[in-house]
């Protein structure tokens, strides 16, 4: 345990200038906010990639004014998938709940006055900022955005322009992109880390820390481990793209009756060390919502999270099995029997963990006095998407099942679910629930729940059919379903997912309408509107410089000691000492 004096801490002073104030602060808290909104703009896009998908696969041949062309080719269709997912995966899911509420809250939940390395920290977020301006150029330089999906899957994505169009500097742009995330995400891990490591307030032990800074935690670790080897993986492919390497290119190679001038390199290598990345990330997604999630649910639950110390070590197992299973992503590339059997065993055994945390949620609700508040409608609806998605996985795990189902649409609807959608409603909880601090105002609890109701009813609408069309054979990244005759018959189910999309998309509108409305006429919210027991809601909405305005905080409790037995208040804050508790009784 870490045990910094209170006497300790410098004196802290806020930078005057707007500079230095707004723009290249060193505020963890300042710092959050910009990730955060970094990853709205990206969502926004993402979303608005999306529903040009979904429009184009209704309405094939529409002829659209902000496409060359006025049809929207194959190769355009693609470039879509490919930026979609990448923008999604990377800016978003990746960024908003590590580098926005991990770098807002870690620090305060802990009782720090800050990262450990404030400087280290504004400048991974800037390199985050390049990355994705970086990512957008790839629309605008000539031959467009990359078709070789979010995976960048060699050969198509090693050897230039002559494998197809946004295969010459756009795909360039995507690895520069990917690369410079990777870097700015390794600067926050070491960050993270140290943080949580070295800057814990007196008493603040490992089992009384939040579970939210838990998965902040092991996200972290998991971050450290797995992008240094996709930005190795980067910088091979970009030498293999100008450098005349062949790390992953093959001999042999004949495109547009070229023989390409590469040897020895392999395909399969990419795979490995795209996926030994991959798949941790799909935990750098979802753990922070895990940890927001079991936050939130006992907040309004008024109970304390049931298992603890269990939901604690789950998100470690399930970090640490995370790098175990990369290999079920390449069941399709010929690999042993006996190494798939070992993938499918270790890909099973994910959901130990998983269930421990799924039956402890349901037991940290069982006898609550439940309140159905916005934020915990969102880490309700987190809980059904993580089970709907992860009950679906249970049949990927198997080589012979995937086998079939790899290339259709029912794994585009698994980890929609289980990754992309769950995720985002751990986002939305977190920005419902923490709003009020961040910003000293409370959002729209009518719009809250209109907006949860229009995007938790329209996810199932979009995603739970897309299962049915990749069991009747629908293959995912076809631009145009009705090329075949079974295709064709399968052009309702994509009608009504499309138009539950549309409708699901504009609903965000009241999201974004509501945050900014808020900002100004929301309600003025106190130090803690939720009546909550960690740390950071014993300083003011929102924080001072230092966060605690020179008073540091020494830690009596756990996190969660909601209706303890004897007191007539509901909740003990965990710096209240045990004398100031006695007086609640």
């Amino acid at each position: 345990m870490s045990s910094h004096a209170h006497a300790g801490h410098a004196v802290v002073v806020e930078p005057s200038g707007f500079v230095r104030k707004y723009i290249f602060s060193v505020d963890h808290k300042v710092i959050g906010i910009q990730y955060f909104l970094l990853a709205l703009t990206a969502v926004c896009i993402g979303i608005v990639l999306s529903l040009l998908m979904r429009f184009h696969l209704v309405y094939p041949g529409a002829h659209l004014p902000f496409v060359s062309g006025g049809i929207m080719t194959p190769e355009q269709y693609m470039a879509l998938v490919t930026m979609h997912g990448t923008i999604m995966v990377f800016f978003v899911l990746t960024t908003a709940p590590q580098g926005g509420f991990g770098n807002y809250f870690l620090p305060i939940q802990i009782g720090a006055p800050d990262m450990a390395f404030p400087r280290l920290n504004m400048l991974s977020f800037w390199v985050t900022f390049l990355a994705f301006v970086a990512i957008l150029a790839a629309f605008v330089v000539p031959g467009g955005a990359p078709i070789s999906g979010w995976t960048g899957y060699t050969p198509l994505s090693g050897m230039g322009e002559v494998t197809g169009p946004g295969e010459g500097m756009g795909q360039t742009l995507w690895i520069v992109s990917i690369s410079l995330f990777c870097l700015a995400s390794l600067l926050g891990a070491l960050n993270f880390i140290a943080t949580t490591i070295d800057l814990r307030a007196p008493g603040m032990t490992l089992f009384r820390m939040p579970l939210t800074v838990w998965g902040w935690f092991v996200t972290a670790i998991l971050g450290l481990l797995a992008f240094g080897v996709l930005l190795a993986g980067g910088i091979l492919l970009l030498l293999d793209r100008s450098a005349g390497t062949s790390f992953f290119l093959p001999a042999g190679l004949v495109v547009n009756d070229q023989l390409q001038p590469h040897s020895g390199g392999s395909p399969l290598l990419w795979q490995h060390l795209f996926w030994f990345f991959g798949h941790p990330e799909v935990y750098i997604a979802i753990l922070p919502g895990m940890g927001v999630a079991s936050h939130v649910l006992s907040t309004f639950a008024r109970k304390p999270v049931y298992g603890y110390r269990a939901m604690a070590m789950a998100l470690c197992a399930i970090g640490f099995l995370g790098f175990m299973v990369w290999g079920h992503h390449m069941f399709l590339s010929g690999m042993s029997p006996y190494s798939g059997f070992a993938f499918s065993v270790l890909t099973m055994s994910i959901g130990v963990p998983s269930a421990i945390k799924t039956f402890n949620w349901i037991g940290t609700l069982w006898g609550g006095k439940i309140q159905f508040k916005s934020p915990m409608l969102f880490a309700l609806g987190f809980v059904s998407l993580f089970v709907s998605g992860g009950l679906s996985g249970l049949f990927l795990a198997q080589p012979a099942v995937d086998n079939m189902l790899h290339a259709t649409y029912y794994v585009v609807a698994h980890f929609h679910l289980v990754m992309g959608v769950a995720a985002i409603f751990g986002i939305f909880a977190a920005t419902y629930f923490w709003f009020p601090k961040m910003f000293g105002h409370m959002m729209s609890e009518p719009l809250g729940k209109l907006h949860f109701w229009f995007t938790f009813v329209g996810t199932y609408c979009i995603f739970m059919p897309m299962h049915f069309v990749g069991l009747a054979g629908g293959i995912r990244r076809y631009a145009d379903a009705t090329g075949t005759a079974y295709g064709a018959t399968l052009q309702p189910a994509h009608v009504f997912m499309s138009y539950a999309a549309f409708i699901t998309g504009a609903a965000q509108l009241i999201f974004i309408f509501n945050f900014f409305w808020s900002l100004k006429h929301g309600a003025i919210a106190g130090k803690n509107p939720w009546n909550a027991t960690t740390l950071e809601w014993i300083t003011d909405s929102p924080p001072p410089i230092d966060n605690f305005g020179g008073h540091y905080p020494s830690v009596y409790r756990g996190p969660y000691e909601f209706s303890v037995p004897g007191h007539q208040q509901d909740f003990i804050p965990q710096d209240l000492t045990p004398e100031q508790a006695a007086l609640l009784k």
